[in-house]
């Protein structure tokens, strides 16, 4: 019995912690998403906007705008969700909804960040195909780094995992304290 409430107590404890992640991994993201957000509106009122922009331009500029309110959205989502669902008890579920919600708020901002990025870029260099290249570059330099290198890492780790696994397996015994598995969401 004993172990078992030992063993319950670590579970909680590692949740709590893996809970303190994700919510500091959204807590770092969201001023900047809310500084943006900010700068977007404020633009609109700037007398240039209406100006220098096409009317094309200002659509895009509040696609933009509502990406950003979108990528707040899902930032914000796991708390309210944790205070309505489960606001006394942190489990496993609130955590993959945790962790998927601020994983795809990460989409609209690539978007909103790479057609910012053009609008600007074509403001000031007054070319269309070099802004929009910029802002391509831009939208792939931040998908490979959100999202395509975490997932080849990821995927590495697993293999790992499961080749130390099968290797321990056949040699019968596996040395203490080793571990492949990540100890917290990286």
């Amino acid at each position: 019995m004993i172990d078992d409430e030992e063993q319950e107590k670590k579970k909680h404890k590692s949740l709590e912690r893996q809970a303190h992640f994700v919510l500091e991994e959204a807590r770092m993201v969201l001023p900047g998403v809310q500084a943006l957000f900010g700068f977007q509106l404020i633009a609109v009122f700037n007398q240039r906007f209406d100006q220098r922009l096409s009317h094309e331009e200002q659509v895009l500029h509040l696609v933009a705008l509502v990406l950003v309110a979108l990528c707040a959205t899902l930032l914000i989502a796991p708390a309210a969700y944790h205070r309505q669902v489960q606001p006394l008890a942190i489990t496993t579920r609130f955590l993959e909804v945790a962790t998927k919600l601020l994983a795809a708020s990460m989409v609209p901002l690539v978007g909103a960040v790479a057609i910012d990025t053009y609008l600007i870029a074509r403001l000031v260099l007054e070319s269309r195909p070099i802004a929009l290249m910029l802002a391509m570059a831009l939208a792939a330099v931040m998908s490979a780094v959100w999202f395509a290198w975490p997932r080849y890492v990821r995927r590495r780790r697993e293999d790992a995992r499961r080749s130390f696994k099968g290797a321990a397996g056949s040699a019968g015994t596996a040395e203490q304290g080793t571990t492949l598995a990540p100890t917290s969401h990286s």
